[in-house]
């Protein structure tokens, strides 16, 4: 990808290494799937530090931001929960409530058990938007799991190396 520069970076943002290649905001939007609005919002935030500009004010940024903002949108798919999600679950939450008052108002048991199975489908469409948040989770919990470990064992090989090096004076 070649440097997105027009002019030279102005000192307003964070310092760059000679010869770091420099994207503008619309090109980091297309990488990360993230809107230039939610960009400048996460800088705002403080999610991220404020970009290198050009002379002009673009916004300039490096290719550590760039992994910084793949991270931060990983994060925020994990944990949180999108607006588009919300707006679904409600909706469901509509339905079931609308299936669960025709389902009060049926006095036929065979309907009634139509109005279960129509009631139960909401509810798995929300439960497998849940068990998806779950995965993510337990992934990144087994990762920083593996991280302690891998931290524990370094510690315990640092230690015997000290030990060899310092043995107890008697």
């Amino acid at each position: 990808m070649p440097p997105a520069q027009s002019s030279p970076p102005s000192q307003k943002g964070a310092g760059t290494s000679p010869g770091e290649r420099l994207v503008r905001i619309e090109q980091v939007a297309t990488l990360t799937g993230l809107t230039k609005r939610t960009l400048r919002y996460y800088e705002e935030f403080g999610l991220l530090d404020p970009p290198t500009r050009t002379e002009g004010g673009y916004r300039l940024y490096t290719p550590s931001d760039i992994q910084r903002l793949e991270r931060i949108k990983r994060l925020k798919d994990l944990l949180g929960i999108e607006l588009a999600e919300i707006r679904e679950f409600v909706q469901v939450d509509e339905e079931r409530e609308q299936v669960r008052a025709a389902y009060q108002r049926e006095p036929d048991p065979e309907v009634r058990l139509v109005r279960l199975d129509d009631a139960e489908a909401l509810v798995r469409r929300q439960l497998r938007l849940v068990e998806e948040k779950l995965t993510g989770l337990q992934d990144m919990h087994a990762t920083l799991q593996a991280r302690l470990a891998r931290y524990d064992e370094l510690r315990a090989d640092l230690r015997e190396v000290m030990r060899r090096q310092n043995p107890p004076a008697n």
